[in-house]
């Protein structure tokens, strides 16, 4: 039998509530509305940790959008440092050649997996390749990532929340939390 963890309690402080998230996911939507104005959009979700911004996203813009999914990994299980190596646990389902794509991210910290999906989508054809990312962690940044849309600067702490996970846990949380160290110190 698992133990049922307090996910409220492993968090050492809010670093972002779900006010302030729910507005500047309007912002974005607005943004994203703004300059693809005329156009219909696909957001490809890197799964699992975007799937909720994604999904109020989608909601924020007022484009035609289609949706497709993807599941890319560089960590390994309970871990809070990227291995390196990118692997594609899910691809899309559908073309996106000629298509306006906006890739959806949780968080960007080294840049090293988004980097390897763009190069990886553009050669797929789309007509235009666009990010938009939750949470921007430049402090870690191995790779020059160009983002076009960012929620919010982070500094280099171990975030959960929102769809951020630790171990699979705390996704569900509305808010963006530091972890407490203690938590990820013991695995």
């Amino acid at each position: 039998m698992r133990t049922v963890v307090d996910q409220g309690a492993d968090i050492g402080e809010v670093l972002l509530t779900e006010d302030q998230i729910q507005t500047r996911v309007a912002e974005l939507g607005a943004a994203i509305s703004a300059d693809m104005a005329g156009r219909q959009l696909t957001l490809v979700s890197v799964l699992k940790g975007s799937l909720p911004f994604m999904a109020d996203l989608m909601r924020a813009i007022s484009l035609p959008v289609r949706i497709d999914l993807m599941e890319v990994s560089s960590y390994g299980g309970a871990t809070t440092e990227s291995s390196g190596l990118v692997r594609i646990l899910k691809d899309l389902s559908s073309s996106i050649e000629g298509e306006d794509i906006l890739i959806v991210e949780d968080i960007i910290d080294t840049g090293l997996t988004l980097n390897y999906l763009v190069r990886y989508l553009r050669g797929k054809k789309p007509a235009s390749l666009r990010i938009c990312t939750l949470l921007d962690k430049p402090a870690r940044r191995l790779v020059e990532i160009d983002v076009n849309y960012t929620g919010f600067t982070i500094p280099d702490q171990f975030v959960v929340g929102y769809g951020l996970d630790y171990g699979e846990l705390y996704r569900n949380l509305r808010y963006v939390g530091v972890l407490k160290p203690e938590v990820y110190s013991q695995a």
